[in-house]
Order: structure tokens, then C-alpha cells, then sequence
């Protein structure tokens, strides 16, 4: 073939060869005083971001600009939007539900929310038992949600088309005594949590030096509760995202201000022979990194800024207005 004729050839191909797929920019929008707590992603690419302050949840679809408040502030009685979770199968968008206050919308009873993944219309509502938190939740493969409970050393579980959450797993080793967090009195134990093949990894909400594993056995029901010690204290892991056998991002929203309000830190952890053997900093000096997702060889990352709310209190006309948030991401390594 001529050198002619073998450009040509290669110019052929290449316009033949279909287009490479649009990569989304490195951040993303959100509204304005959004105060996000947890983010999930659709199969079609599109990012999910509740508010804690709001009540609601935000959409974010490929190609867009902006995004669009696809849960209004308060329907079907959500006040502060704690964990989001995309169900593409049963076309749910799940919402844990929290009343900590601090919002625009009437405080609730925490409960898990459903809302449909495509219009945003409620689709029920399943309440913590004995005045429970519903802090985050996870899915497996068959559809069954796990949801940490912060006001409870337990896991609760709703198994696909089931009525009611029930006590999957209560344990003091779930966080339980000194692993616990006081605030105003009350003690907190559990925070994040992530599904993967060998199980569930569950994070406390006091900063501690170890995540928790809990096995699942053949019949569903929870087996053993181990500490996965790390090799420094974590600041508050707020979500945990699988990513791929032996990985986990770490969201360290280093919440109570250990290493002042930029003090929040993504997170690679590498795990092997039931221990954190490597923690790899993403990116640093993050106010309040309470959650992100894995999505296209990237993490992504909301800083929450909750300070802003809490160092008010009650006097919400105190709470500064127009405060920007966004959704960023940094690659990750492999």
C-alpha cells in the first residue's frame, strides 16, 4: 500500500470509529446553601446529592450544567437528607432520613425514604425502630438494603418488598461503649457503611484507629463482627465506597474538628490479612468530606461545611446565605 493510500485508510477508520464518550468536567454545581451530606450515581451516569439542610435531593445528568432539585425540601416528611442510594432495578432512589435539625423544613422522625428514580414522587417511608437514626445504607445483590443506625450499636435491614426495617445485627462491638461518640449526652455509634463481596464495612462515627467487618452467612443472617485496624487514627469516616477487591475510599469528614475546620481528608485504603495494610491520601484539607462515590476511575467528593449551620445553633437568621457548594473529583490511582 502507498503512503497515500495508507493515510487515507487510517483516515477512513477514524471517522468511522465511534466517538469517545464525553468525560463530565472535574466539578459540578450544586444549589446554593445545599449543605450535601451523601452522593450516589446512576447506571446513566447521573449524580445524586442530598442536602442536610434542605430536606431534598439534587440530580445532576450528564451533559448538564446545572442541576435540577429532583426531591423537593420536605416531601414525603424528608428533613435532614442523610445517606442516598440508587436502587436501578426497582427504579427507587432511597434516602435515609435524619432529625438532627438544623433545616429549612419541619423536623421528622428519621426514617428510610423511597422516591422514584425518575420524577422524584415519594414512594414510602419505613420509620427507625425505638427512635432510631438512619444514618447510610447499602444494597447487595439481591436487593436486600443494610442501614446503620447512630442512636444503636445495630445494623437494620429491609429485605426487597419487605414492610418493615428489622435488627439485622445489635451488638456492643458494633461501636458500642468507649467506641461511642457523646454529643450533648447522647452516644452515637455507627456512621458509614459499604457492601462488598466478603461482606459489609461499617465505620463508627467517634474518629477511631479501625473500621468494622461484618460477615454475611449463606442463610443472610449476620455473622462475625471484626475490628480492621488501621495504621493511624481515622478522622471520622463518614461513607465508605468499595472499589474493587481489597480497596475502599475512606471519606474522613473529621467532623468534631480534631485538625481544625480543613481538616477533612478521600481516603484510598488497601486492605489485606483482616488489616488496613496502606492509607493513601486522595486530597487534603476538606471542610467536613462527609461522602462521595467511585465512577469512572474517579472519586466523588462533597465537602459539607456543616460548621456554618452548627456554630449557630437555634438562631438560623445567623446561618450565612449563598453559600457555594459543589460536587468535585480527583482521579484515583491504580
Amino acid at each position: 500500500m502507498t503512503p497515500i493510500r495508507a493515510l487515507a485508510a487510517m483516515a477512513a477508520l477514524l471517522l468511522c470509529a465511534p466517538a469517545a464518550a464525553a468525560q463530565p468536567p472535574a466539578v459540578l454545581p450544586l444549589p446554593p446553601d445545599w449543605y450535601p451530606e451523601s452522593v450516589a450515581v446512576g447506571l446513566d451516569g447521573a449524580f445524586y446529592v442530598g442536602s442536610w439542610r434542605q430536606g431534598a435531593v439534587a440530580r445532576i445528568r450528564p451533559g448538564d450544567a446545572q442541576p435540577e432539585v429532583l426531591v423537593p425540601p420536605g416531601s414525603n416528611g424528608l428533613a435532614n437528607g442523610q445517606g442516598v442510594l440508587v436502587d436501578a432495578k426497582a427504579g427507587l432512589l432511597w434516602v435515609c432520613s435524619g432529625s438532627m435539625g438544623f433545616t429549612i423544613v419541619p423536623v421528622t422522625p428519621s426514617a428510610l425514604k423511597a422516591y422514584d428514580l425518575a420524577t422524584g414522587a415519594p414512594r414510602g417511608s419505613w420509620p427507625m425502630p425505638d427512635r432510631g437514626y438512619c444514618n447510610d445504607l447499602a444494597q447487595d445483590g439481591r436487593g436486600t438494603l443494610y442501614v446503620t443506625d447512630s442512636l444503636h450499636p445495630r445494623l437494620l435491614r429491609l429485605a426487597s418488598g419487605g414492610t418493615a426495617l428489622e435488627i439485622w445485627k445489635e451488638d456492643p462491638a458494633l461501636g458500642g461503649g468507649d467506641a461511642s461518640q457523646v454529643l450533648g449526652g447522647t452516644a452515637y455509634f455507627l456512621n458509614g457503611i459499604a457492601v462488598t463481596t466478603d461482606g459489609l464495612y461499617v465505620s463508627a462515627v467517634a474518629a477511631q484507629p479501625w473500621i468494622l467487618h461484618v460477615g454475611i452467612g449463606p442463610d443472610g443472617a449476620a455473622s462475625a463482627i471484626t475490628r480492621i485496624p488501621a495504621p493511624r487514627l481515622l478522622k471520622n469516616v463518614d461513607a465508605i465506597r468499595a472499589d474493587g477487591p481489597g480497596r475502599l475510599v475512606l471519606f474522613e469528614s473529621n467532623a468534631f474538628g480534631q485538625d481544625g475546620p480543613y481538616g477533612g481528608a478521600v481516603t484510598l485504603a488497601r486492605i489485606a490479612d483482616g488489616r488496613i495494610t496502606e492509607l493513601q491520601t486522595i486530597v487534603g484539607g476538606l471542610n467536613d468530606a462527609s461522602s462521595g462515590v467511585v465512577a469512572g476511575g474517579r472519586v466523588w467528593f462533597i465537602e459539607s461545611k456543616y460548621g456554618l449551620l452548627t456554630a449557630h445553633g437555634s438562631d438560623d437568621a445567623a446561618v450565612p446565605r449563598g453559600v457555594p457548594f459543589d460536587l468535585q473529583s480527583r482521579e484515583l490511582p491504580r
